[in-house]
């Protein structure tokens, strides 16, 4: 039988019921809920990749020496601003390795589940979360589309993009994406919690994606940098450029990184 499309998946317009209220009511927790088996959880944990390898494609060594964050906590949480003119600035890949390291990087291990520990909660510590970016501002990396391995800390070098123009032109707001130093992706395979959580995993997906975006956020402020989430942007367009099939795996948010276009003018 083959696999069913996006095409199939669609609720058709104008249905009475909203898809939302229809997923929230029916991934609620209930007293009779059944859960799975530890064993069983560690076999599929065992079974799905911790981060996708990319195996075929050429590999960036990042730098196991991260930059420094000497900002106080409280000033980066009371400073962080929606920055929506952004100015390219060159960044090195120390400056990249300590935004990736910070936002989703493994921060220790465990003896008792088959997964690291990351730099944000994750429901059952599944990690279901996969780091994508652009950039054509980082010195030593050829202009393009990378996928982030936190477990190898390497780059995966997907694909050759000269300049931002097929993003700018899948997102509501290009001119956030096209004054950018980096684009970030971030994207789910839903299978990861799924399996364990069924619905409700869905919802965790989604919260993931939060705390991974405050703590890219975060740093950024650390760095004297600036950053904007997006969220207005056409998933299939977004999913195509980055090779996803738009159902197992498929893009939830865009995090646009650059320099704060008001402050470099004064």
């Amino acid at each position: 039988m083959p696999k069913p499309t996006w095409q199939d998946m669609l609720i058709p317009p104008g249905d009475p019921d909203t898809c939302w209220e229809l997923f929230h009511e029916n991934s609620k927790v209930s007293r009779f809920d059944t859960y799975q088996a530890i064993e069983v959880i560690r076999k599929e944990m065992l079974r799905l990749h911790e981060s996708l390898p990319y195996e075929d494609y050429p590999k960036v060594e990042l730098p196991n020496q991260i930059t420094s964050l000497e900002m106080p906590l409280g000033d980066a949480i009371c400073g962080r601003r929606s920055i929506r003119e952004l100015r390219p600035v060159e960044l090195n890949l120390q400056m990249l390795a300590t935004i990736l390291y910070y936002s989703y990087g493994i921060t220790g291990n465990s003896k008792e589940i088959p997964r690291s520990f990351r730099a944000a909660p994750s429901g059952g510590a599944l990690y279901p979360l996969e780091l994508y970016l652009y950039t054509a501002h980082v010195q030593g990396l050829q202009p393009g589309l990378y996928h982030y391995n936190p477990c190898t800390n390497q780059l995966s070098f997907l694909n050759e993009l000269d300049n931002p123009a097929p993003i700018c032109q899948s997102v509501l707001q290009p001119e956030l994406v096209a004054g950018a130093s980096v684009v970030l992706f971030i994207t789910a395979l839903f299978e990861r919690t799924i399996f364990k959580y069924a619905d409700r995993g869905y919802r965790f997906v989604l919260m993931e994606a939060g705390h991974l975006a405050q703590n890219l956020l975060l740093v950024l402020q650390g760095l004297r940098l600036a950053g904007i989430t997006i969220g207005g942007f056409f998933d299939r367009e977004i999913d195509k450029l980055l090779r996803l099939n738009g159902l197992t795996q498929s893009t939830l948010y865009m995090v646009a990184v650059g320099q704060n276009a008001e402050v470099s003018k004064e």
